[in-house]
C-alpha cells in the first residue's frame, strides 16, 4: 500500500505541475482551455469552470491541457482564443512552460530537501584512490591494488569518487579500458563491469578508503564511559589500521570483557581511547552506532541551499544526458531503463525511509521529466517546438500530411520505448522472470 500511495503521490505531483505551466501559459496569452485533466481515458471525476473542464482520469500515466484550435482537425473559426491564431512565439512558450515547471520543481523540492541539513560523506569529493578491491571483483580480475589511483575508465575522467558510480554503473559486462597510477607510474588496463542487482548495475568491486565515524552514543554505556565522542573517526581498532566498518563490529564482539584501544582523529588530532566491551545480548557491545564512513554535516540557508540544489541538479543534468547519449551509441544497457512499476518500486523505498528521500526521489524524476519531455521527438513537447522552429526557418508552415508522418514517426518511438520499459519492468518481477529463459 506504501508503494502505491508514494507513486500515486509523486506521479500526481509531477504531472500537475507539468500540465498547469501549459495551462496557465496559455491563459496568460489569451488561450481558451477546453480541458484540465490528470490522467487519460475515461474520466472519473469532473467539474466545469468557467470554459474549461477540469478532470481526473482512469489511467494515471499521464495528463492533458486541450485548448481551443489546437489541432489544425479541430473546427477553427479563426477567434484569436484559439491556439493556432497565436503567433509561434506565443505557442513556443506554452509547450516549452510544462518541462520549464518540472524543471523548476526540481529545483525547489531539492532545495526544500537540503535545507532541512544533510551528512554527506567526504570521500565523495577525494581522489579515485583505491582503499579495498573486493575478493572475486572485476577489479581483482584487472589487478588493480589498494593503493591506485584511477584516472579515468573508457575514457571519462574521474575526478573524484562522485563520478565513480556513474562512470562504472553504465558499463555492464563491457571491457573497456582504465588508466591508473601506481607508485607515480601511469598503468593502462582494461576492465569488465560485472552486472549487479536487477537493474543490471555495472560493479567493478573497487570502494574508497572508508573510515568508520561514531555517529550517536548510549548513556551508561562503555563508550561514553571510555571518553569516546560523537564525531570521532575510528583510524585504528587494536593492532589494526583502516579498518572497515564490518571489521570494526567484529573485532568489538571478539573483545568482551577485555580493553581494546581504539585510535581516533578528533578535530583533526589522533589520540587513543581504550574501550572494554561488555555483552549486551547475544554480542558484546561498546553503545556506539557508526556511520560506515566519515561524513560532515552541510546545513546550509535558503539562498545556499539553492545554490547548492542548482549545484546537484547540473549533476544530475550531465547524468541524464550521457546516460541518453550512451542509449544511442550502445554504451548504456537498454536492460536498466525502467517504466512505472520500477519508479513504483523506487518510491516505496524511498518513502519506507522518510520523506527527505522520498522528496529526492521527486525532484529527480522530475527533472528526468522535464528533460526528457524537451527532446526533440514528435508527440512530446519538444518534438512540437522542433516542429515549430523547422517551420519558423523555413518561413512557411507544413502541410497536415508531413506533420502527421513526423507524430506517427514520434508515436512509434514511444511505443517502442514504452514497450522496452514495461518489459524491463516485468522481468525484474520475480517470478516472471524465471518465465524468461532467454534472459
Amino acid at each position: 500500500m506504501t508503494t502505491i500511495l508514494s507513486f500515486t503521490f509523486v506521479l500526481g505531483v509531477l504531472i500537475f505541475v507539468h500540465e498547469l505551466g501549459h495551462f496557465l501559459m496559455a491563459r496568460r496569452i489569451g488561450v481558451r482551455v477546453l480541458t484540465f485533466s490528470l490522467g487519460f481515458g475515461p474520466k472519473l471525476l469532473k467539474f466545469t469552470r468557467g470554459d474549461t473542464e477540469y478532470c481526473i482520469s482512469a489511467i494515471p500515466l499521464g495528463g492533458y491541457v486541450k485548448m481551443a484550435g489546437e489541432n489544425p482537425d479541430d473546427a477553427r473559426t479563426g477567434a484569436p482564443d484559439e491556439f493556432l491564431s497565436k503567433t509561434k512565439w506565443q505557442r513556443f512558450q506554452v509547450l516549452v512552460m510544462g518541462p520549464v515547471m518540472n524543471l523548476a520543481l526540481a529545483l525547489v523540492v531539492m532545495a526544500v530537501v537540503l535545507y532541512q541539513g544533510a551528512h554527506v560523506p567526504l570521500f565523495e569529493d577525494q581522489p579515485v584512490v583505491v582503499g579495498v578491491v573486493v575478493p572475486g571483483s572485476a577489479g581483482e580480475d584487472a589487478g588493480i591494488r589498494p593503493g591506485d589511483r584511477l584516472i579515468s575508465i573508457a575514457g571519462d575522467d574521474l575526478d573524484s569518487w562522485k563520478d565513480f558510480p556513474m562512470v562504472v554503473g553504465t558499463r555492464a559486462n563491457r571491457n573497456v579500458p582504465v588508466i591508473l597510477v601506481r607508485d607515480g607510474k601511469t598503468i593502462e588496463t582494461r576492465i569488465t563491469p560485472k552486472s549487479r542487482g536487477k537493474f543490471e548495475i555495472g560493479d567493478v568491486g573497487l570502494l574508497p578508503v572508508m573510515e568508520p565515524q561514531v555517529a550517536a552514543l548510549t548513556e551508561g554505556e562503555p563508550a561514553i564511559e571510555s571518553g569516546l565522542q560523537v564525531g570521532d573517526v575510528i583510524l585504528a581498532a587494536g593492532a589494526e589500521r583502516n579498518v572497515p566498518y564490518d571489521r570494526l563490529v567484529d573485532i568489538i564482539r571478539a573483545h568482551d570483557s577485555r580493553p581494546l584501544p581504539l585510535e581516533v582523529r578528533r578535530n583533526g588530532q589522533p589520540l587513543t581511547v581504550t574501550v572494554t566491551p561488555r555483552k549486551n545480548g547475544e554480542h558484546a557491545r561498546i553503545g556506539a552506532q557508526f556511520s560506515a564512513f566519515e561524513r560532515r554535516l552541510v546545513n546550509p540557508g535558503p539562498l545556499q541551499a539553492l545554490q547548492l540544489s542548482a549545484k546537484q541538479n547540473w549533476e544530475w543534468t550531465a547524468m541524464i544526458i550521457k546516460t541518453l547519449g550512451g542509449l544511442f551509441i550502445g554504451e548504456t544497457p537498454v536492460k536498466q531503463l525502467m517504466g512505472p512499476v520500477g519508479i513504483a518500486e523506487m518510491s516505496g523505498n524511498a518513502a519506507a525511509e522518510g520523506w527527505i528521500q522520498l522528496f529526492s526521489l521527486m525532484a529527480m524524476i522530475s527533472l528526468n521529466l522535464g528533460l526528457l519531455n524537451l527532446m526533440p521527438v514528435p508527440v512530446l513537447d519538444g518534438g512540437h517546438i522542433a516542429i515549430l522552429a523547422l517551420e519558423g526557418l523555413s518561413r512557411r508552415d507544413f502541410s497536415m500530411k508531413v506533420k502527421e508522418k513526423m507524430l506517427l514517426a514520434g508515436f512509434v518511438l514511444l511505443v517502442m520505448l514504452m514497450v522496452t520499459v514495461i518489459y524491463n519492468d516485468l522481468a525484474r518481477v520475480e517470478w516472471i522472470g524465471r518465465l524468461m529463459p532467454w534472459r
